[in-house]
Order: C-alpha cells, then structure tokens, then sequence
C-alpha cells in the first residue's frame, strides 16, 4: 500500500540519507497531500497505480490553491523522490514523475544587507545583558561571519570550533562537512562565551554551542525571532527579515570585496557553482550603479 511505502521511505531518508528533521517532514506534508487528494479523486491508490495524468492532476489543483511555483516544484520533486526509492527497492517499474516538467520560476535575487547595516548590527546595537545577551549575540555574529544556515547553526557543537586552525567545522546538507575560516576576534569571543556557559549551567551542555539561559539547546524559532528583532533594529528596509538574510549578505559582501565565486560556493556549502552565481547578478547591479554615479556618460 502507498502509505506503507511513504513510511519506510521516510525511515530511509531519516537513518540512511540522514536528512534534517525539517527536510522529512517537508516530504512528510507532500506525500500526505498527494494521498489525500489521490484518494478522494480515485479512491485508495496502490503505488504501482499512479500515473502521471493522476501527478499533473494534483499539480493543477495546487496551482489552483495559489501555491507558487517554486512549491508545486519541490511537492514535484518529493514524489519523485519517492518513486526513485520504490524503483531501488522494486515496488514499481517505472516512475511516473519523469514525464512531466517542472515549472519555469521566476529569477528572483538574493537580498541583502547594507555592509553600514551588518556593521551597526555587530558593532553599535545593544543586546541585552548577561548570558542572554552573549548568546543572541552569538547568534548574529556566527550566522553573517561563517554564512551558516539555521539548522547548521542549530547542529554546531563546542567540538567543531577548531582553535588552531582558526575555523568552525560545519555539517551542512547530506552531512556533507566544509571548514570555514573565522578571525581571531570571533573566537575569543566564542571562548569567553563557554567559560560564560560552564560558569552558568552547573552541568553544562558541551553537545551544542549555543543554549538558552536554562541549559536547554536553541530552537529554529528563537533564532528566527532573534535575527529578525536585531536585523529591524539596524533600519534597513528590506522587507524580510530572516537568518538566511545574513547568510546571503555573507556571500554578497564577500563577492563585493574580490573574493572567489568557487571559494563562495565552498564557504556556502553549495554542490554546485550554479546556486552561487545568483550573488554575481547583485554584483552586476552594484557596478552598474558605480559606473551611473562615477563615469562621465553614466
């Protein structure tokens, strides 16, 4: 049956794939909205069943619902992912998923902060007192000076700080690890905030860097709530105010100063030079306005 299959299908990404709980409940919701409107469209489906008149049928229906394309895209290629384990493991002979297309999306470009606003962020805003305060620092400091994504920042243990070599080991996506370089500011700052943490929490915790005031580990929506309340205090006027914000000014302002689009692409953790060169067209867009401002004929 189609959800017997969902579930050891779930069971292989979380212990063999070993996905992020966020990615498994991603597919989790796509399969289930898939099975739900196969079956009161069609009545109960058996995987060998579904064809891809029944995918496209789905798709239009949630494009109906005003889903963007971006989203019909990934419930697209979540169940092409499915088929792929249930031709791995045989329980059909073809996968349905290939004959249809995914959607055109629109090119939309990375936002980012203002160097002046990451500068008045990190260096005149103040954060609250005590341990509080150091670890909402913690947050904003680690998430623009290594471009870490939410989960990464989440996973970071006291292990992965490499003193010596001056970097922070980070487990991104498909456990796949990179080292990215930290200044020596930094990590006397990350040292003064475990001596801050032992001194604290009479059992503290050495499994992840960043805790609450209680001990406990961060959650997704504290550093949410945290990056957006400090990211609003600088004044910017970008609308969305949100942690992969500063992960995007990382990689813009490094592009900006000279740095490498491959060296980019490594510090990001990117599998592929392509999802990194969308920063090279903010890069394109700040010549531009030099060139208007500066040359005679702009």
């Amino acid at each position: 049956m189609f959800d017997q299959w969902q579930t050891d299908f779930l069971q292989y990404l979380r212990f063999e794939k070993r996905y992020s709980h966020h990615t498994i409940t991603a597919y989790k919701k796509d399969l289930e909205q898939f099975l739900e409107y196969f079956t009161a469209q069609f009545g109960k489906p058996n995987v060998q069943e579904v064809s891809h008149f029944h995918i496209r049928s789905w798709l239009a229906a949630t494009k109906d619902d005003k889903a963007k394309e971006r989203t019909i895209n990934r419930k697209l290629s979540s169940l092409n992912s499915f088929y792929k384990y249930l031709l791995k493991k045989e329980a059909v002979e073809k996968n349905p998923v290939k004959q249809l297309h995914a959607m055109r999306l629109p090119e939309r470009l990375p936002a980012y902060m203002k160097e002046t606003e990451t500068d008045l962020m990190l260096e005149e805003l103040q954060f609250d007192e005590g341990f509080k305060g150091a670890t909402d620092r913690m947050i904003c400091e680690l998430l623009y000076q290594t471009g870490m994504r939410r989960n990464e920042l989440l996973q970071l243990k006291e292990k992965d700080i490499e003193w010596s070599l001056k970097q922070v080991r980070i487990l991104g996506k498909g456990n796949k690890e990179r080292l990215v370089p930290v200044s020596p500011m930094l990590l006397e700052t990350i040292k003064e905030y475990i001596q801050a943490k032992k001194k604290l929490l009479e059992k503290h915790d050495k499994d992840h860097l960043l805790v609450l005031e209680n001990g406990e580990p961060l959650y997704a929506g504290y550093i949410y709530r945290i990056v957006k309340k400090y990211i609003g205090e600088t004044g910017t006027t970008l609308s969305k105010k949100s942690p992969h914000l500063l992960r995007h000014s990382f990689a813009t302002h490094l592009l900006n100063n000279g740095a490498n689009i491959q060296a980019i692409k490594d510090l990001l953790g990117h599998s592929s030079l392509a999802a990194t060169q969308v920063y090279t067209h903010n890069n394109i867009d700040k010549l531009k306005e030099i060139h208007k401002t500066n040359h005679p004929r702009g």
